[in-house]
């Protein structure tokens, strides 16, 4: 089929890649290029990198809506249907209604619960045990439309927002396949059962809250990789906690329970959880154990 794609991160890559292989890319559309580095020189996203070293057609418009110089582009390409992954933009109904077939967006969650632009991070920051991916018909609501496939699975105990992503993401590349396949004799499905909304994660979700139980912890530091990820604050110091477990204990919240040679126990809400593994800011990664010794941290001492 001649497919359109709409896609920005390096997580839309693949998606971007399996319809290069399977159907004709007739035009790909990200986001323009953002500052980055340490020069904050503007640089191409992840999927205009994948389509330019591939020779796709590649637009990169500041706007849709409205933009009429975008919209003659995206008619003269023909598309037969378009697919969104991650694109990060509202598409008007004006960019609608050019493909025949519509749009197709690849969405992982159990829609209509977690519609929005982070479902995974708060699917798991919220624990739920179970989740899935979408692919569903694009209206011009956010994330409303019927669905042609959904796909159910348990979430792993250990599983963070990377893998889980990939993994959705994978298989919602099988599911995306199949639907294109098949989609002159489909009829999508509207979504049942009650709407919640995932939105983008501030820094602010990444702190550690110590009054939450050990397993509420661990989910949200499952949930905010690889950003903002979780810290916390010794003095006034920030603090990144990149490996951590919760364990049985009782303790302040907030409070250091022990120290040994396998990390730093920290009193919560309910049970308690030991850091593993550290960044003090400014500083590299390091044993849990190895910042307590460096910094005096103790039995006794209140991490904010």
């Amino acid at each position: 089929m001649r497919v359109a794609f709409f896609g920005t991160p390096a997580w839309a890559v693949p998606v971007l890649d399996a319809l290069n292989r399977h159907h004709q890319v007739v035009l790909v559309v990200t986001q323009p290029d953002k500052p980055k580095g340490r020069g904050l020189k503007p640089a191409p996203s992840p999927v205009a990198e994948y389509a330019l070293a591939h020779g796709l057609p590649l637009l990169k418009p500041e706007r849709l809506k409205g933009n009429r110089e975008f919209l003659e582009a995206f008619k003269a390409v023909a598309p037969e249907v378009a697919v969104t992954a991650a694109y990060g933009k509202i598409l008007p109904k004006e960019v609608l209604e050019v493909p025949p077939l519509g749009f197709l967006n690849l969405h992982p969650s159990l829609l209509p619960k977690y519609r929005g632009p982070a479902p995974v991070p708060w699917a798991l920051i919220h624990g739920e045990r179970e989740t899935g991916v979408a692919i569903m018909k694009t209206e011009e609501g956010l994330d409303t439309g019927p669905l042609y496939a959904l796909w159910r699975t348990e979430i792993g105990p250990e599983e963070d927002a990377v893998a889980l992503s990939e993994r959705l993401r994978d298989k919602g590349i099988e599911l995306l396949l199949w639907v294109l396949e098949n989609l002159p004799h489909l009829t999508p499905t509207p979504q049942e059962g009650e709407p919640s909304y995932a939105p983008l994660l501030t820094k602010e979700e990444g702190r550690i809250r110590f009054a939450d139980s050990a397993q509420a912890i661990y989910n949200r530091h499952r949930g905010v990789q690889p950003w903002p990820g979780s810290y916390f604050f010794h003095g006034s110091r920030r603090v990144k906690v990149l490996r951590m477990r919760p364990e049985p204990g009782a303790g302040e919240p907030g409070v250091v329970l022990g120290v040994d040679r396998e990390g730093v126990l920290v009193g919560t809400g309910e049970g308690a959880i030991r850091l593993l593994e550290v960044q003090p800011e400014g500083k590299r990664p390091m044993p849990a154990a190895d910042w307590a010794r460096g910094y005096g941290v103790g039995p006794g001492t209140r991490l904010e």
